[in-house]
């Protein structure tokens, strides 16, 4: 049942972290810097007292900001969807740092079926929301088998933690709840085992109540200013840019202006060219010669893509950047998709590892991690390369099949349906000179320095005998 189960994670955590503080008894005066490890600050205590009623103001204000961004710039929702589409490439995998287990393995291809985590919409939106909210919350769904049938991403800006000055949380039975930003009130609570929340760059990871910040939170600042800052240039192109006619009228009256300028205004549409008077003088105006002087506009573009994963000119604006330079920027960029893969793997290896629980297996007690396939988005045949330098250095298949980005239980699974299908008695049908054909799986693989671009190695492979 939900309580027994409850129950059993709540004495988990209580071995794990020790008594929590709803369990103090009043009388006790205890230390709670030694009893939790961390000392809170005035700033933490004050935000304890805010949080204790309504939601974090400031973490709401900047996801619905962002959330309006996205919406409007194109810039901002190529980013979002960039990282989130290059941090899911080639999907999650359960990858051995030793002994296999059968059951383990079953165990994670179900919890991939039944979470639907081979859908690709699912991990990128996942992904998307982690990085316009800061924070990946998944509230775990297990139906009356005990099984994890479901991970669905709750609104971060929703959740509160229930913890204490000091960052720990009071009880884990009731380590989050959700509040209604209407009328802050409050929605359910989740139990610590049901409620899996991830955080980007929190300030004090230690802190269960610090949640993490969007990606562009900084650069929010920059993006109102720029804005702002294009649409001033739209209007002034609009207003100064075309040419303008002064009419002078020499010794006329107000009422001899006033007339002759309902009788210009009322030819609007028409092309003027020629004016005739006996004493009129019409001087052309020439518009803003300065128009193309948008600097500041290059400053402010400048200044919200320094605080992007990558340079402006991965998100479509090609300026004159030294490629060396763009190089390096790129792999810095990698990084920044390697962190927020293992964000993300992290959050599915808690629900993996809550399955493992729920079947009466202990995770800990085989050594499994789960990660994406694919790091440092790199191309599909940067990793056949690396693959076969791998191999050519006679490191196991595992890491082989690793490095070219594969599923290495899938690819035994398949050998083993290969294996059990082969045909007992094949047809000789080779037609080489050669009086034998070339063994399978034999190759001859040489790497070659100095032999590709930018002075990286290249492989070689020819099938031998």
């Amino acid at each position: 049942t939900p309580e027994v189960l409850m129950n059993v994670f709540h004495r988990a955590w209580r071995a794990l972290r020790g008594k929590s503080a709803a369990e103090n008894t009043t009388g006790q005066q205890q230390d709670k810097t030694t009893e939790t490890g961390s000392r809170a600050n005035p700033e933490r205590a004050v935000q304890y007292l805010y949080d204790r009623m309504q939601v974090d103001a400031n973490l709401r204000a900047a996801i619905v900001e962002i959330r309006h961004a996205d919406k409007l710039d194109g810039r901002v929702k190529r980013i979002h969807k960039r990282m989130a589409r290059d941090s899911i490439k080639g999907g999650l995998q359960l990858r051995w740092t030793g002994d296999k287990n059968t059951r383990v393995i079953n165990a994670w291809n179900s919890f991939v079926k039944q979470l639907k985590l081979r859908n690709r919409q699912k991990l990128l939106s996942d992904a998307r929301g982690a990085v316009m909210e800061g924070n990946l919350a998944l509230q775990w769904v297990i139906n009356s088998r005990l099984q994890v049938v479901d991970a669905v991403r709750m609104p971060a800006e929703t959740i509160v933690p229930l913890v204490d000055e000091n960052g720990r949380f009071q009880d884990v039975r009731k380590a989050y709840r959700q509040i209604d930003p209407i009328n802050w009130t409050e929605l359910c609570t989740f139990p610590l085992w049901q409620l899996t929340v991830l955080r980007l760059d929190p300030d004090n990871h230690d802190d269960y109540g610090c949640f993490g910040r969007p990606y562009l939170d900084a650069s929010r600042g920059v993006w109102q200013k720029l804005v702002m800052t294009e649409e001033d240039l739209v209007i002034r192109r609009r207003t100064r840019a075309p040419q303008k006619l002064a009419h002078s009228l020499k010794g006329a009256d107000e009422k001899a202006v006033d007339k002759y300028r309902q009788r210009v205004e009322s030819e609007v549409g028409e092309i003027t060219t020629d004016f005739y008077a006996n004493d009129l003088t019409v001087t052309a105006v020439a518009g803003d010669a300065n128009l193309d002087q948008i600097a500041d506009v290059d400053h402010l573009l400048d200044t919200f893509f320094s605080g992007a994963p990558a340079p402006k000119g991965l998100f479509g604006y090609v300026g004159d950047m030294a490629r060396d330079i763009l190089e390096d920027l790129k792999k810095d960029y990698f990084e920044e998709i390697d962190g927020l893969q293992d964000v993300l793997a992290q959050a599915y290896e808690q629900g993996f590892r809550l399955q493992l629980l729920l079947m009466g297996m202990n995770p800990d007690a085989y050594d499994f991690e789960i990660q994406f396939a694919e790091r440092q988005t790199s191309t599909p045949n940067q990793r056949a390369d690396l693959a076969l330098k791998h191999q050519a250095m006679g490191l196991p298949e595992t890491l082989v099949h690793e490095a070219a980005g594969l599923d290495t239980n899938r690819v035994e699974a398949l050998r083993k349906e290969e294996k059990r299908n082969r045909d007992p008695y094949p047809e000789d049908d080779y037609e080489g000179d050669d009086d034998q054909p070339p063994t399978p799986g034999q190759q001859r693989i040489s790497v070659t320095p100095g032999n590709a671009p930018k002075g990286e190695s290249a492989t070689s492979v020819s099938n031998g005998r």
